[in-house]
């Protein structure tokens, strides 16, 4: 993609806009979170988030650098599983930032997945859209299959879109 010289890319606008929230609330960046999943593995990108990155203040600005403890948020036990591949952690992530940054990793149990999303609201139907579907399920006799297919039919004939029959 060619850009010109005067526009930028929305990700970059709000990479510029968001990092400097995240590294002053958390100490971490988008980059850190875009690249969690590689940083993590697959085994732990499903029950894993990266809370904060906390570093030691300096005194003044001749003192040495001390690599900071990330806080990684999991989910239930696989925090014990995590908790033994902590040094593999350490070394992906301060490979992702180019320097040791990070010498300790301090793990809390919590939720992580998003929560589940609640059912959209089914909106009434017309009482002849009703009858149509009531005859269009008689035939079937197992009361699981019947009711779901009574859900699928009313979500899908009372769509807005919907075609009218």
């Amino acid at each position: 993609m060619v850009k010109n010289a005067g526009t930028k890319q929305i990700s970059e606008i709000a990479n510029a806009l968001i990092d400097p929230v995240l590294a002053k609330r958390a100490g971490i960046n988008t980059m850190l979170l875009g690249m969690w999943d590689e940083v993590v593995g697959p085994d732990y990108v499903d029950c894993t988030r990266p809370e904060a990155i906390k570093w030691p203040r300096r005194s003044g600005p001749d003192e040495q650098f001390v690599p900071g403890v990330l806080t990684i948020a999991c989910e239930g036990a696989r925090a014990l599983f995590l908790a033994h591949e902590t040094d593999q952690l350490i070394q992906r992530l301060n490979a992702v930032f180019g320097f040791p940054a990070v010498d300790r990793v301090k793990i809390v149990q919590k939720p992580v997945s998003a929560q589940p999303r609640r059912a959209a609201r089914v909106r009434p139907m017309a009482p002849e859209q009703q009858g149509r579907l009531d005859r269009m399920l008689e035939q079937i006799e197992d009361d699981r299959l019947r009711q779901a297919l009574d859900r699928l039919g009313k979500a899908v004939m009372t769509q807005p879109d919907a075609p009218r029959r």
